[in-house]
């Protein structure tokens, strides 16, 4: 089990680890960046305009970011970055399965 992690909060560090692995999935989009370091691993939510009004998308953003906690954070890499873009399927799915998608996605199996 790694750190817990720390949340992206500024602009500049969501956008930088799009320069990072793409892996995508029907329920979200992981972008995973190696910042080489030994640093605690940080993570960020984004859910955009296109996946429905603000109540829809954070209800997203809560799922996704539940599932994180509870389940998915102990599988991120120490001096790693992850951004999760959420889509709308996360909703019609139910909770366990999202947990074990995200966890399977963090751990890098394709």
């Amino acid at each position: 089990m790694g750190k817990q992690p720390g949340r992206l909060k500024k602009r500049s560090e969501f956008l930088a680890v799009r320069r990072g692995e793409k892996r995508r999935g029907r329920l979200f989009l992981l972008e995973v960046l190696d910042r080489a370091d030994d640093a605690a691993p940080r993570f960020g939510l984004t859910v955009t305009k296109k996946v429905g009004n603000a109540v829809v998308r954070n209800r997203v953003r809560r799922r996704l970011k539940e599932a994180t906690r509870v389940h998915a954070g102990g599988d991120m890499a120490a001096g790693s970055d992850y951004v999760i873009v959420g889509r709308r399927e996360v909703l019609g799915v139910p909770f366990d399965e999202l947990r074990q998608e995200l966890s399977r996605r963090i751990r890098g199996a394709r």
